[in-house]
């Protein structure tokens, strides 16, 4: 490892975020009891344009009235490309209740829309003497947000997590596609006469993972479109969460729960984990620097393997 030592992100659990409009308020007590540990009053592509206003006052309404619990609470504003989301910004801190925890940020393509609304939320803090300070969470839903996403996950000690936007993301890319996530019908190789389907998102999983593991970021994946299809949606948490994403979107109540059994470690991978701690300190007292686990070998690389899957289950255990 370098000597820049890898930051550690947020202890927070992020195994699943929930989207609701703004909309429609009489979502929001539900969203609230649900098991989700982000909330996400969204004022950007699920508001027509022609509700923007009353879906602010909604939002901002909401925080000061509902109690959220422990969960993360976070309001996705308009894009930068839009006349909406500097006014999101403005109302939100001014008129919300300092219950609000965070902001997402759609459709970041370079590090300066990250300054652009850090300024924004500065000067807002300042001014009104707000005590907490506001994070961030962006989404990375175009080729120039990717292109620049190490930047990105750079541009702002406010920035706790960052999301893949598939849908945003493919149209972006100019993919042949209209499915949010998942696996796409086209995308496969033959071999010996037989399709073998590959993961069309696993490249851009992978850049914002590294991007946010470099900077102590929390890697989240996005939206799975078919709510119906409940083994479609544990296939693409389990490839995410392999790949070190730490959790997915909910865009409707039944995903939930897909994304917290996914993202929350077993007892038995927990178990392992510990198991392995256990057998390299033996090691270790003995010694040795390596050992036989179960058949298999595990040196000091397995003991920080060991280590993330325990320090997860922690976490999520003292702050659910």
């Amino acid at each position: 490892m370098s000597f820049r030592l890898q930051p550690s992100p947020p202890a927070h659990p992020n195994r699943c975020q929930l989207f609701g409009p703004g909309s429609n308020p009489k979502l929001f007590p539900k969203m609230a009891a649900s098991d989700a540990d982000v909330i996400n009053l969204d004022l950007e592509d699920s508001v027509a344009p022609d509700d923007k206003d009353a879906a602010r006052q909604n939002v901002i309404t909401a925080t000061h009235e509902i109690e959220w619990e422990r969960k993360t609470l976070s309001v996705r504003i308009n894009s930068l490309d839009t006349p909406y989301w500097y006014r999101d910004v403005v109302d939100i801190l001014e008129q919300g209740a300092d219950r609000i925890d965070q902001i997402m940020i759609p459709k970041v393509g370079c590090a300066a829309d990250i300054y652009a609304v850090d300024a924004l939320v500065t000067a807002i803090e300042i001014a009104k003497g707000r005590m907490k300070p506001i994070a961030f969470e962006v989404i990375i839903e175009s080729a120039a947000g990717l292109s620049h996403v190490n930047e990105i996950a750079a541009a702002s000690p406010r920035l706790k997590a960052m999301s893949l936007g598939a849908a945003d993301f493919a149209a972006s890319m100019g993919m042949q596609t209209t499915g949010i996530g998942g696996t796409q019908e086209n995308y496969y190789m033959l071999h010996g006469g037989a399709q073998h389907f590959s993961d069309p998102w696993h490249w851009a999983q992978t850049a914002i993972v590294a991007a946010c593991r470099t900077h102590g970021i929390l890697p989240v994946d996005g939206p799975f479109g078919d709510f119906n299809d409940d083994e479609g949606y544990r296939a693409q948490a389990r490839r995410s969460a392999t790949l070190g994403m730490v959790g997915k979107w909910a865009i409707h109540p039944k995903q939930i729960a897909l994304a917290n059994e996914v993202f929350t470690p077993s007892d038995v991978a927990v178990t392992e984990a510990r198991e392995i701690l256990a057998a390299m300190e033996a090691a270790k007292s003995r010694g040795e620097g390596a050992t036989v686990y179960k058949g298999r070998l595990v040196d000091i690389a397995s003991i920080k393997q060991a280590q993330v899957i325990v320090q997860q289950s922690q976490m999520i255990a003292e702050n659910v």
